[in-house]
């Protein structure tokens, strides 16, 4: 009895994850750079020249730091630069993560990228109330 229900949880598991990763599958929407990201922190992935693969725009409200992970998963070295907030994580080698926080008392929208790839790394921070 105890073993079945051990194969029984085991296999609803396994059926509720396979349909998790078929939905995500089926979901993705790589056409455009339009995305946006809202939220508390955040994980940017510089891989293939882009970040997060469409270079989204990044919301945060003013006066509230967002913590931002900056993972390099490319074999290039990245970086990760707001020139007007100055932010600079310096040169990131493969894996190499590096936390920082955005933040400003001040609303306004900043251009981030990384200064090895600035013509397919760009994006923009949007500084809102």
């Amino acid at each position: 009895m105890y073993n079945n229900l051990i194969a029984i949880v085991a296999i609803s598991f396994a059926i509720v994850g396979s349909i998790w990763g078929i939905g995500n599958l089926i979901s993705q929407n790589n056409s455009n750079n339009t995305t946006t990201v809202k939220q508390t922190g955040l994980t940017l992935i510089a891989q293939d020249d882009r970040f997060n693969k469409t270079n989204p725009d990044i919301y945060v409200k003013k006066g509230m730091p967002l913590r931002i992970n900056i993972l390099n998963k490319d074999f290039r070295r990245h970086d990760f630069v707001i020139n007007e907030l100055n932010l600079n994580t310096g040169y990131m080698s493969t894996d190499q993560q590096v936390t920082l926080a955005i933040a400003s008392n001040s609303k306004g929208t900043f251009e981030y990228y990384c200064s090895l790839h600035p013509d397919k790394m760009r994006g923009k921070v949007i500084i809102e109330n």
